[in-house]
């Protein structure tokens, strides 16, 4: 059965909304904790538009599950990281227009980059993964630089209309994450995956992680917004 990392960065958006402290991610992590979950994964974007310096220094601290740092190769980001020093590090592509990140790294093209970063990671026994698209010719850039875990970008599998563009995406995820497996990597998988699309990629044998986050977020709204009101009206 594959593990569960989720993603907590949706909770720091509601915060980041009003400008305040609720809710608190770290918090949210501890309950996601509570929960089962078997790492909490936070996204630092250079914008800082959701996760803060603050947030991953605490996650550091008091999570006692994995921690899963998701970030860019910019340098001062590189540089936070190895400081705080996260259990892994997942690098992904980040633009700064971009809503969500809108698909996978291209480790083909940032080789050279991309392995000296590896290298800082690995001396500190920080495990480092590449978030990269359905794709053997990827795959086979991150053996070449020596990265031992992967996590295959989903986004297009959960946005497919019919069932015959999901089937399309569904296959590309599935030989992909087998062939990476074949090669030894390490696969876990992520992005758009909810309550109605993820029991096919879970399904997938061998695969590692499925790292989900807003789903899990918005559904935790309406679950727990019964109990809130309920509370609030008892006080007032």
């Amino acid at each position: 059965m594959p593990k569960l990392g989720v993603n907590i960065d949706h909770v720091a958006t509601l915060r980041q909304a009003r400008g305040g402290l609720e809710p608190d991610p770290i918090e949210a992590a501890l309950m996601c904790e509570k929960a089962g979950c078997d790492s909490i994964v936070a996204h630092l974007r250079e914008d800082r538009r959701h996760i803060n310096d603050r947030d991953v220094v605490e996650l550091r601290k008091r999570i006692n599950t994995k921690f899963n740092l998701e970030m860019s190769m910019n340098p001062e980001i590189v540089d936070i990281a190895l400081k705080i020093g996260p259990d892994q590090i997942t690098l992904v592509p980040e633009r700064r227009q971009e809503l969500t990140t809108e698909g996978g790294l291209s480790v083909a093209r940032c080789e050279k980059k991309l392995a000296k970063i590896a290298i800082l990671f690995n001396n500190k026994g920080i495990d480092v993964s590449v978030f990269i698209d359905p794709d053997k010719y990827e795959i086979c850039s991150a053996i070449y630089i020596g990265i031992g875990i992967i996590e295959i970008h989903t986004g297009r599998y959960s946005l497919a209309l019919d069932k015959k563009s999901r089937a399309k995406e569904f296959k590309k995820i599935k030989d992909s994450a087998e062939y990476a497996m074949s090669k030894g990597l390490i696969v876990n998988a992520g992005h758009g995956l909810n309550y109605t699309n993820v029991k096919q990629i879970a399904g997938i044998k061998g695969i590692n992680e499925l790292n989900i986050g807003h789903s899990i977020i918005a559904r935790a709204v309406f679950s727990g917004l019964h109990k809130a009101v309920k509370d609030m009206k008892a006080l007032v």
